[in-house]
């Protein structure tokens, strides 16, 4: 478990690092063309309350308190840099911002749940803008939170939403932006946010909050943020369609749940999985791409068995579980998903939509589902943090990898 959470972190570290060590090697690597403007500087604040969705027991008040844990309230402070709206790059993609954030969260129950702090990189754009002083953007936040109280048999028994000590931070949303001085934007709307394990570790129940979203930020370097250009030269190029073609491998741990005599059983340990995806990808435009994947997946505890060994003690029939692996066969699958990916500067988001078709039953079977975050490194190397379903409902694993794109 300490290693996967270093894993994590190290991903998490290395894509904060990315932002700023790789910025003029993913800007020459996203558009074939040189970007003449300067780069902007930010600060932002911002303050959310939110609801928490009542996902487990816990939550609805079987705990110390009794009391159910309906709302949170979160603290953010975050530095972003971002493209001057006059640049080439600004008008493809919305003047897109992308940094690294940090934000406390108060869930009123330090005892049993503590109290997070999430450190994330994230990315915004403008969705549309209504004038020359307000849109209406998105903005998501990826990363990894510390500080929480897992679940404990015996210290911590009433927490059944949080099992580890750190969990995956996301959080996505859209708001309004105004501009109200050269300085000084007022950021107000909608945020939704996840934590979880990501299956690593039982429980895994997570906690989902939503709310709203009010804060400042402050630009050091903005000039003449209002004023369009006239110049010739910035006019965005014809994009010339073409097909590329990523291959991604990756590893994880998971935790399995087994199920017997109408119940689920948690088996001890962790189980290593591997895959690789390769995907031909066609090229839409600057920020789209579609395409299909042929997915191979290893999980060390697909389909595993569970025998009951009963014991007697005292003529009292204690049970014992054995639990037996597979065959390799029905460890593995292959399988076909549709892709879309939607590009941004040093990130592209990717979902994929997949069956299996070889070795496709028992725990291989059905629908798979799978969203991942992809940042640049050099070229076309890129940093992979996913997360796969099955049939939409049951977490599977972590999707850690490495990936290159061709063409």
């Amino acid at each position: 478990m300490n290693l996967i959470n270093r894993i994590v972190k190290q991903i998490i570290l290395g894509s904060a690092a990315t932002l700023l060590c790789f910025l003029p090697i993913c800007a020459q690597d996203s558009i074939p063309f040189k970007i003449p403007s300067p780069v902007l500087h930010r600060l932002s604040a911002d303050f959310r309350p939110e609801y928490v969705f009542p996902s487990n027991d816990f939550l609805r008040g079987e705990n110390e308190n009794h009391e159910r844990i309906n709302n949170t309230y979160g603290f953010h402070l975050a530095y972003s840099f971002q493209y001057d709206s006059n640049s080439q790059k600004g008008r493809i993609y919305g003047n897109p911002y992308q940094g690294v954030g940090v934000g406390v969260y108060n869930y009123h129950n330090h005892k049993e749940l503590g109290t997070p702090v999430a450190f994330y990189v994230f990315q915004g754009a403008e969705i549309v803008r209504f004038n020359p002083r307000m849109s209406l953007n998105y903005e998501w936040n990826f990363g990894i939170s510390c500080g929480w109280h897992p679940y404990n048999i015996i210290t911590n028994f009433n927490n059944g939403g949080v099992g580890t000590k750190r969990n995956a931070y996301i959080n996505a949303g859209i708001y309004l932006n105004t501009h109200i001085s050269q300085h000084f934007d007022i950021i107000a709307g909608a945020t939704f946010t996840h934590f979880s394990n990501g299956n690593t570790k039982y429980p895994n129940a997570g906690i989902n909050n939503g709310g709203i979203r009010v804060g400042v930020a402050y630009y050091f370097n903005r000039n003449n943020q209002f004023e369009e250009s006239n110049n010739e030269s910035l006019a965005i190029p014809a994009f010339r369609r073409h097909i590329t073609y990523d291959l991604l491998v990756y590893g994880s741990w998971r935790r399995k749940g087994a199920a017997f005599d109408d119940r689920l059983i948690a088996v001890p340990g962790h189980y290593p999985v591997f895959g690789f995806s390769f995907s031909p990808m066609y090229n839409l435009g600057y920020r789209f791409r579609v395409g299909l994947s042929l997915d191979g997946v290893y999980d060390d505890s697909a389909n595993i068995r569970i025998e009951e060994l009963p014991t007697a003690l005292d003529d009292i029939n204690i049970p014992t579980f054995e639990f037996i692996k597979t065959s390799f066969a029905r460890r593995t699958s292959l399988g076909m998903a549709i892709r879309a990916e939607f590009v941004m500067p040093i990130f592209t988001i990717n979902l994929g939509l997949g069956n299996n078709f070889i070795h496709s039953h028992g725990d291989r079977r059905g629908f798979y589902q799978q969203l991942s975050l992809k940042t640049a490194v050099y070229r076309g190397a890129y940093l992979n943090v996913g997360y796969t379903l099955h049939d939409f409902s049951e977490p599977n694993f972590l999707m850690l990898g490495v990936g290159y794109r061709f063409k």
